[in-house]
């Protein structure tokens, strides 16, 4: 795929940025450079490669999903200014 100056600036229009001569002259450049090396990757034979979810199969140890503190909705909701129904009720803030 190529891209070409006229996309450039049609994408810097839809994005509303302004890019002067110098800066899409390099953004052509650079996403030119993104792409080959898109259609480079696509070129690589995966059959029968497995996909992974991490490059080095990493697995990340996580704590007990164990409650550790006591319920204090009671506690918390006789301080709180306005309750009804077991639910806070806040002042409305969009008409």
């Amino acid at each position: 795929m190529t891209i070409e100056r006229a996309d450039i600036e049609k994408l810097a229009e839809l994005a509303r940025i302004e890019l002067n001569e110098a800066t899409i002259t390099e953004t052509t450049r650079s996403i030119a450079d993104v792409l080959a090396l898109v259609d480079q990757l696509q070129a690589a034979d995966t059959e029968g490669v497995t996909p992974m979810a991490h490059p080095t199969d990493a697995v990340q140890r996580l704590r007990p999903d164990v409650v550790t503190e006591t319920n204090q909705r009671e506690a918390f909701q006789a301080i709180a200014p306005a309750v009804e129904g077991g639910l806070y009720l806040v002042p409305k803030v969009i008409d």
